[in-house]
C-alpha cells in the first residue's frame, strides 16, 4: 500500500491501521529518494493524498522569523501564498511555527486574524487552509501548509491525520537539511582545496602556508573563506591585505 491508496472513494477516510501503514510506507519511500527536491516533493504529494481536504500543499521554511521560502510546492497557489506571507509578515504558516502546532483557517474570506494576508490569499483562490508545524530551531522554522479552494474543507479527521504525518515529514525535512549541510561542507572543502593548490603551485608554498594566505585574506576582507577560495578558483586572483596574489 502506498500513501495515495489511503484515499477511499468519496474522500480521504483513514483508520488507525491505514494511517500507520501509510506512514510506514512513506518512511520507506523517502529512504529510497536521493534528491533533496524529490524528497520534499514526495512528502507534499503524500500529504495531499493522505490528509482529508487537502488539494494543494507546500513545505515552507522561515528564516529569522521573516523570510519565507517554499522548499516544495504542489503548484502556483502555495508558492503565491508563501510569497504573500513573507511580504506582509503574517499568516497561518508563521503562527503554526511560532504560536501553535496546528493552525486552521476555516474560511479565508472571513478570516480576521491576519487581515492583510487573508484578503490577498482569498483573492488568490484559497478557501481554507491547514498549517502544521514541522520544527522550530531558534528563529528558524518549518511548516507543512495544506490548501483547499472551498471554505471549511478541513475537519477534525484532517488534524488527526495531519499531526502524525507532520511528525514524519519533520524527520524527512531534517534528513534533507543534514544532507544539504553535508554537501555544502564537501563543496567548501573541495573549492578550498583547489584554491590551496593554485597558491601552492603559483608561489611554491606548503599546504599550511597556502591555507594561511587564504584565511588572512578572508579575515582582512571580512568575507567567508569559501567565497575567497571560489574567487581565486574562478578568477585566478586572490585579493588580500597585500594586493592581488
Amino acid at each position: 500500500m502506498n500513501a495515495a491508496e489511503v484515499q477511499q472513494d468519496g474522500g480521504h477516510e483513514t483508520g488507525p491501521e491505514d494511517l500507520l501503514g501509510a506512514l510506514a510506507q512513506l518512511a520507506r519511500d523517502l529512504q529510497r529518494v536521493v534528491g533533496t527536491r524529490d524528497t520534499l516533493q514526495k512528502t507534499v504529494a503524500a500529504a495531499i493524498a493522505m490528509i482529508p481536504g487537502a488539494e494543494d500543499g507546500s513545505i515552507s521554511v522561515v528564516n529569522a522569523r521573516e523570510q519565507i521560502e517554499s522548499w516544495a510546492a504542489s503548484g502556483d497557489l502555495p508558492r503565491t501564498v508563501d510569497e504573500v506571507q513573507g511580504e506582509v509578515g503574517q499568516g497561518p504558516c508563521l503562527d503554526a511555527a511560532f504560536e501553535a502546532e496546528v493552525v486552521e483557517v476555516p474560511d479565508m474570506a472571513a478570516e480576521e486574524r491576519w487581515p492583510g494576508f487573508a484578503r490577498r490569499a482569498s483573492e488568490a483562490g484559497v478557501g481554507s487552509m491547514l498549517c502544521l508545524r514541522l520544527y522550530v530551531s531558534g528563529d528558524d522554522l518549518g511548516a507543512l501548509n495544506l490548501y483547499n479552494r472551498v471554505p471549511h474543507a478541513f475537519t477534525e479527521e484532517s488534524k488527526y491525520t495531519g499531526m502524525p504525518f507532520a511528525a514524519h515529514a519533520a524527520v524527512a525535512l531534517a534528513q534533507v537539511q543534514q544532507r544539504q549541510h553535508l554537501l555544502t561542507a564537501i563543496d567548501s572543502r573541495d573549492v578550498i582545496g583547489q584554491a590551496k593548490g593554485i597558491l601552492m603551485e603559483r608561489h611554491k608554498l606548503s599546504s599550511e602556508q597556502a591555507f594561511h594566505l587564504l584565511t588572512t585574506a578572508s579575515q582582512h576582507r571580512n568575507v567567508k573563506l569559501r567565497t575567497i577560495a571560489e574567487e581565486l578558483v574562478f578568477s585566478g586572483q586572490l585579493k588580500g591585505p597585500h594586493g592581488t596574489a
